[in-house]
């Protein structure tokens, strides 16, 4: 059994002070030591990381789980970021501080980047919420550390960048969220890490600083309007998405049904949403539907891309994807969410410091869970295969801020402070953990490569799929 610290349940008891929060996480520390994280032993009945996957891809939809297995064909890192499952089980035997935040559940490097708040105002944050759970906050940290050392092997820099790469998000990770545990309590729920205070951040590092203002650019052209020419086109004298198997295709099969259906699927998002948000969707008509692969990890869940039309040309793409229970929870019995769109909507609004105004969440005629989001509202992506090994330093340390920042929103950052300490003890062990389980990642790797190879997983993409039935 894991060894795990008796601590609190998420949340601020509002009957401590400061000092006697710090001084609780302190404690968990007889518990379980922070040089305990440090050390990642797969367990003698590991489960079979291929078999993990093709369990999972008995559910998806069969035609579009070659796509998901080629794209995590590409190399570990990208391997890696299919295999949050395989990850999530090894996690569940690692030893816990007892903390519990929201996680994100999938913290991995690119599940970071820049979009607009609803001010329009460009902040840097978490942006995949689909495998959110509360759970322990460290869990998200060995997640981002093993993806900071897979990225930094993928450029071929040393091992010393990548041990500084850990050891940056780590260490910005506790400083920050030390930071947090002074400040008062609306202070923390307003905070943003916003382009500006990056920028202000990382004047001195010109690499850093020139693709933060190239990303500023490119954020600022990716917005409906802007891509409607890339992905549309003019039928009748109306906008269709244009066509594009097996990444983007329309319904076929059911195409009546489908849409008999959208009605109902429409009225329950528009109820998730916030009251003046539902004024604001109602201006909107639904355009058009096609089916959009996206991702590593979700390819082979249900995603669609809606184009909607308010006065008779401002576009709105939205995009809906399947929420699935999440590969922190334990697989077996009733889960937690009654319904798993509102488990992503949930924690995306918990964690993030701004997030999106059209969130919502609707369940298909199938018992299918969704949640809806905006489509490239001036959001951008980092893009680690471009990094200098001074990049990844300086992107680590800004992941590190960020989830420090979400975690003491989600969580008590004082007791998690406290735990952390002022010295580098847990940077080390993060450190020694995430060069282990990134060695581990790379092992998996090679069996999934030999899975292909036997032809026991299959890559050749398969006719696009009609999901006209299945949504």
């Amino acid at each position: 059994m894991p060894q795990t610290a008796s601590r609190p349940a998420p949340g601020r008891p509002a009957h401590l002070t400061v000092a006697e929060r710090a001084a609780r996480g302190k404690a968990a520390r007889a518990e379980v030591p922070r040089s305990s994280h440090a050390t990642f032993e797969p367990l003698p009945d590991r489960p079979d990381p291929v078999e993990l996957l093709e369990h999972q891809a008995k559910t998806r939809v069969p035609e579009l789980v070659p796509i998901r297995y080629g794209r995590m064909l590409l190399g570990p890192f990208t391997f890696y970021r299919g295999a949050a499952l395989i990850m999530a089980a090894d996690l569940a035997a690692t030893p816990r501080s007892g903390l519990t935040v929201q996680c994100c559940g999938d913290a991995h490097l690119s599940n970071f980047g820049v979009f607009a708040s609803p001010e329009r105002r460009l902040v840097f944050d978490i942006n995949d919420f689909d495998e959110t759970f509360p759970g322990p906050w460290e869990w998200d940290l060995k997640r981002l550390g093993a993806s900071l050392i897979l990225a930094a092997r993928d450029r071929g820099f040393s091992k010393g960048v990548a041990d500084d790469a850990v050891r940056a998000a780590a260490a910005c990770y506790r400083e920050r969220m030390s930071a947090f545990a002074e400040m008062r309590v609306l202070d923390v729920w307003y905070a943003q890490v916003s382009m500006d205070a990056v920028a202000q951040y990382f004047k001195k590092d010109r690499d850093l600083s020139a693709r933060i203002m190239k990303k500023k650019k490119q954020a600022l052209s990716q917005t409906s309007e802007a891509v409607i020419p890339k992905l549309t086109a003019l039928v009748d004298g109306r906008p269709k998405i244009k066509d594009n198997p097996p990444l983007i295709y329309h319904i076929q099969t059911g195409a009546t049904d489908f849409a008999k259906h959208n009605k109902n699927h429409l009225e329950q998002y528009r109820k998730s949403l916030h009251h003046d948000r539902q004024v604001l969707f109602n201006r909107y008509r639904l355009e058009d539907v096609a089916i959009k692969v996206v991702g590593v990890g979700s390819v082979g869940t249900r995603c669609y891309l809606a184009l909607f039309v308010a006065d008779d040309d401002e576009p709105l793409f939205l995009q809906i994807k399947e929420a699935r229970r999440s590969v922190l929870e334990t697989p077996r019995g009733k889960s937690r969410f009654a319904h798993q769109g509102y488990r992503v909507v949930y924690g995306q609004r918990l964690m993030q410091a701004s997030s999106d105004i059209f969130l919502g969440w609707f369940s298909s005629k199938h018992g299918h869970d969704y949640y809806i989001r905006q489509f490239r509202d001036m959001k951008v992506s980092a893009e680690p295969e471009t990094f200098k090994p001074s990049t990844l330093v300086g992107y680590a340390t800004l992941c590190g801020w960020t989830l420090a920042r979400a975690h003491a929103k989600a969580g008590d950052a004082a007791t998690i402070a406290g735990y952390l300490g002022s010295t580098d003890q847990f940077d080390s062990a993060l450190a020694k953990y995430s060069e282990a389980y990134a060695n581990q990642a790379e092992r998996d790797f090679e069996l999934f490569q030999a899975a292909i190879r036997s032809g026991r997983l299959n890559t050749d993409p398969a006719k696009a799929a009609d999901l006209g039935f299945l949504i």
